[in-house]
């Protein structure tokens, strides 16, 4: 059963995402990050530079089809339509709502900004996951 994890009250959501994502991968999970385009390239571009030290593994594309032999390995999958994926076993949620194929995951994990009409989509997905049966925890991020 999928766990659904919300972070709420996240000042810059990319950023965020930069960290956490930093974090899984240094505890051995890989990840599949889905939203909308403009927000995928932007993070893209952010997981490239937002520690001048250290490069994160990444791939960006539309779907897994196009995901080329040699980056199977990439821990990190940066996909508009998030498809499962041996071996993916956490969906990172940027986008408006509930992302399909979310049950998918062993673990799914919604970020969420201050703005309202973010915390109001947030708020839809929240109830669908409840309605569906999975267990939610509740993170209040304070930076």
């Amino acid at each position: 059963m999928t766990r659904v994890s919300f972070h709420f009250n996240v000042a810059d959501r990319r950023d965020y995402a930069c960290r956490l994502l930093r974090k899984a991968t240094r505890a051995g999970s890989r990840l599949v990050v889905t939203g909308p385009a403009p927000l995928l390239s932007d993070l893209d571009k952010a997981l490239w530079t937002f520690d001048p030290l250290e490069f994160l593994p990444h791939w960006r594309g539309d779907s897994l089809q196009r995901l080329p032999a040699v980056l199977r390995s990439t821990p990190v999958l940066l996909l508009e339509r998030p498809e499962p994926a041996e071996g993916y076993d956490v969906l990172l949620n940027l986008g408006p709502t509930v992302p399909p194929a979310c049950e998918a995951f062993d673990r799914l994990i919604e970020v969420v900004s201050r703005q309202e009409s973010d915390r109001l989509q947030a708020r839809e997905r929240w109830r669908h996951y409840a309605q569906a049966g999975l267990p939610i925890e509740r993170h209040e991020v304070n930076a």
